[in-house]
């Protein structure tokens, strides 16, 4: 039995709530859990010394050999109209994504209310969820947006994964899956450049070095906002409480200065910011500080 402060942790088969509701001025959004994916600690903080990165992750009480990265969908009705902002994983990186069916049911919809989605880049954790088992529309009804640059460098053409530090066989099922998931939507895909307004009140912006059109997306509602990171960062511990470099990112000195840009007008104008992969819900606030930034979480709202 555990005692005062040695609580154990669940087991994976507890059953957790997968979804968190919070409004953005007239906006309803919920943040919807794809699940969960994740690998060695030095993927993510490419550049970090190992026993620095070691001593870190000891610190914040995380595994030495595993980071778990969390898949932090989110869902704004608004309207009368239903957006996804990424579609998630599916099981294109593992058995622990493809959530977000489960907890779409878990508000009362389904995967036909969907009428549009926006992805920030095309990188199988946000798309994956496009296919179904059957391989046709996971989410029939729904308009897909994607950055025009990410579609012709990883889907119209084969892509140099070279630069990501992951086994050739990973890349390889990694361009792979990208491949794959969008074939159901290839022929009614929209394509969009990071700067456009998709809808009224959700405003793309430019993060290229990640992949090459990588967006960000500014929600936008009376006097709120909420900014979203994609993958500007993985995980606060080692990407914004440390300034370590993400191995995935494909022009690492871009995604930098995107990474400072995006941060600092997050620090600037005090936004909500929910990261894609960061701890369930994934919403906090970007505060600058004489070596950086760190990170905030949000207080939990009932």
């Amino acid at each position: 039995m555990a005692g005062p402060g040695n609580a154990q942790v669940q087991s994976p088969d507890a059953s957790n709530v997968g979804y968190y509701r919070f409004p953005v001025g007239q906006i309803k959004a919920t943040v919807l859990s794809d699940g969960l994916i994740g690998g060695p600690p030095s993927v993510y903080a490419n550049d970090a010394p190992e026993a620095e990165l070691q001593a870190v992750l000891r610190r914040a009480f995380l595994p030495a050999d595993h980071m778990t990265l969390q898949l932090n969908t989110l869902l704004l009705e608004v309207g009368g109209r239903r957006i996804l902002l990424e579609a998630g994983a599916g099981a294109t990186m593992g058995p622990n994504g493809g959530r977000v069916f489960d907890n779409l049911a878990a508000i009362g919809l389904d995967a036909g209310d969907i009428d549009t989605i926006v992805v920030s880049h095309t990188h199988p954790d946000h798309v994956g969820n496009l296919r179904n088992g059957e391989g046709g529309k996971a989410f029939p009804n729904a308009v897909v947006y994607a950055p025009r640059a990410d579609w012709d460098f990883f889907v119209r053409n084969d892509p140099d994964l070279s630069y990501m530090p992951v086994p050739s066989d990973f890349r390889d099922r990694f361009a792979a899956a990208i491949k794959r998931s969008v074939e159901p939507i290839a022929k009614d895909i929209e394509l969009y450049e990071a700067g456009a307004e998709i809808v009224p009140g959700l405003t793309t912006i430019a993060a290229p070095g990640h992949t090459p059109g990588m967006a960000t997306f500014l929600v936008h509602s009376e006097n709120d906002q909420l900014l979203l990171t994609a993958d500007l960062a993985y995980h606060p511990v080692v990407n914004i409480d440390h300034p370590w470099r993400p191995g995935p990112d494909r022009d690492k000195d871009a995604a930098l200065a995107s990474r400072r840009r995006i941060f600092d007008m997050a620090a600037t104008d005090r936004l909500l910011v929910l990261g894609f992969h960061y701890p369930f819900p994934g919403l906090g606030r970007m505060l600058k500080t004489d070596m950086g930034y760190a990170w905030v979480p949000a207080g939990w709202q009932f």
